[in-house]
């Protein structure tokens, strides 16, 4: 094996320890094949999915990363792959795809539509990692509990015919703050994360008129009313929820994370930029904000947004594995170009599929390397600095901004 160029950055790029800034459960034995396997290279649903993303590079790439993993010849096609798996003992194969990645810490939004009934729980992913795993709490799963239950609380006091929303409305506000407060207090909870982006938009309002609550609140009424459950997607009480999220979390010192850019088709793409988010980062200074899934492809607005306001972090998960080779070091170049370095994070994005780990590790510690070699070959940092933006953006600024106060494992 030839010595690399520069081998405190390969050192430091492949085998430094990792925390996972953000990624959601692995799924169940029991429903290890509920979902398409093809999910873990694309966002992409029905036949986008199943048809079309097997022949993506993201795909092709996958594929000969894995083979590897499950002693497959250069020949063994993405069918193969999903058949040798199928051979092995779901927890030897989530030990084979976790132990080589380096994770020591992952922190799991557990909020995931389908993870109460198909996934584990967020603690039986400590048996991976040297560090106990936290919990990132999703802000409109909270939210829509919290409608139902102001309905119930409050609906008996009115009358039958009655449809004044106001005490209800009042009485959301209430226990959607308390459960954000138990949740800010709790050592389990390191922060929040909100889906707004999915739901109404990025262009979160400062303010909401009253008339507009009152209306949204009122759709959710008539939904429970009609369904017995509600989804939250009426812009001017998801804007109040991200607003309550921000003031309680600032407070407390938890950042909030936003989903921006990349993700399946309930996106408006248009409206998943970062920098719809700029009044709100303005109006919640104290508040930090990070912003997930590199905002692909919005990642130059992120960088930005990071460069300008000093409670804004950047996350550059997600791309890996859904976006090609040379797109990932496109986008950690873009990142770089005007990000400070201490504000970026590293994150799978992993989700129900051990190879989601397995793979978002280890294409982002060679997107990592890669990229920063240039750096140093074009003699734009030293190879010691090149080594303090891997270490920062694996393990030290997510341990700080989350306030870990976890030591590097060194086993």
């Amino acid at each position: 094996m030839s010595i690399p160029v520069y081998p405190q950055l390969h050192a430091a790029a492949f085998n430094h320890p990792a925390i996972d800034n953000h990624a959601h459960p692995l799924l169940a034995a029991a429903h290890r094949d509920a979902l398409p396997f093809e999910g873990l290279i694309s966002e992409a649903e029905g036949d986008s999915l199943t048809q079309d993303a097997v022949h993506t590079l993201a795909c092709f790439r996958a594929t000969a990363e894995l083979r590897p993993l499950f002693g497959l010849g250069e020949s063994a096609t993405w069918d193969d792959i999903k058949a040798a798996r199928a051979r092995v003992d779901y927890t030897e194969l989530c030990k084979r795809c976790m132990e080589p990645t380096g994770i020591q810490c992952i922190l799991i939004d557990d909020g995931l539509g389908g993870v109460k009934d198909l996934a584990q729980d967020y603690k039986a992913h400590d048996q991976f990692t040297p560090s106990p795993t936290k919990r990132i709490v999703r802000v409109e799963i909270v939210a829509e509990v919290s409608i139902p239950r102001s309905i119930c609380s409050v609906r008996p006091h009115l009358g039958s015919d009655t449809l004044d929303v106001v005490p209800i409305l009042d009485a959301f506000v209430e226990q959607l703050s308390a459960s954000l407060k138990k949740s800010a207090v709790d050592p389990e909870v390191v922060g929040f994360k909100s889906i707004v982006c999915y739901r109404t938009g990025l262009d979160v309002s400062t303010i909401s008129s009253p008339a507009s609550l009152k209306f949204s609140l009122l759709d959710m009424f008539k939904m429970y009313q009609d369904k017995g459950s509600i989804r939250l997607a009426r812009k001017a009480l998801n804007d109040q929820v991200v607003r309550i999220t921000l003031e309680i979390a600032g407070k407390h010192d938890k950042p909030v994370q936003f989903h921006t850019g990349l993700g399946d088709n309930d996106i408006t793409l248009v409206l998943s930029s970062p920098s719809r988010l700029q009044p709100i980062i303005r109006a919640y200074p104290q508040t930090k904000m990070v912003l997930l899934h590199s905002s692909y492809p919005y990642t130059r607005e992120a960088g930005y947004l990071t460069a300008v306001y000093p409670n804004v972090y950047l996350d550059f998960g997600e791309v890996f594995p859904f976006v090609s080779g040379a797109g990932q070091r496109s986008i950690i170049r873009q990142v770089l170009e005007l990000a400070p370095t201490n504000k970026i994070m590293w994150s799978t994005d992993g989700h129900w599929w051990p190879e989601s780990y397995y793979l978002g590790t280890m294409q982002a510690r060679q997107a990592l390397y890669d990229v920063l070699k240039e750096v140093v070959d074009a003699q734009e940092a030293t190879e010691s600095q090149a080594v303090g933006i891997v270490e920062n953006a694996l393990f030290h600024t997510a341990n700080k901004l989350y306030r870990l106060g976890l030591v590097i494992d060194t086993l």
